[in-house]
């Protein structure tokens, strides 16, 4: 691509879209405005598959996890990515331990950092949490559904 700027859907929107009408239609209008420049991130699929059974399973494996495989546009985390998500989580927990954070968070920040490592802007309406890793490696991540046009 040249040097358009790529995204990549944060799971809580993603879990809104099979929850509720309007988030569907949040998504849906990104997907028809931001299908070229869209990838999955395999963070997100980890947790999207945790958060749902049964028919929901069903259509997220069809609907949203499926079509990025064909197309492939996973963006699936380094060994770098890993070590630097570690460095990271470091500096941020400090001598506090594990108990500051949360899975999610753990997550999330190795979502940013691979993110970053592919040129992916993360589209996140947890910008409370994003911001604090930001803070200890910069990235880009913006509030949901603002992204300027191509």
């Amino acid at each position: 691509m040249r040097g358009e700027r790529r995204y990549a859907v944060d799971t809580s929107l993603y879990i809104d879209a099979l929850r509720t009408e309007a988030g569907k239609a949040a998504l849906n209008a990104f997907h028809v405005a931001y299908a070229p420049f869209e990838y999955l991130s395999a963070v997100v699929v980890d947790e999207l598959r945790a958060a749902v059974r049964g028919r929901a399973a069903d259509t997220l494996e069809d609907a949203i996890i499926a079509p990025f495989e064909r197309r492939g546009r996973v963006l699936t985390p380094s060994y770098s990515a890993w070590k630097e998500a570690g460095r990271v989580l470091s500096t941020i927990i400090g001598p506090s331990g594990w108990d500051a954070v949360s899975r999610s968070f753990v997550n999330d920040v190795l979502l940013a950092i691979s993110c970053r490592e592919a040129g992916v802007v993360i589209v996140t309406r947890n910008v409370r949490a994003f911001t604090r890793i930001a803070a200890a490696r910069s990235f880009e991540f913006v509030p949901p559904w603002r992204m300027a046009r191509q």
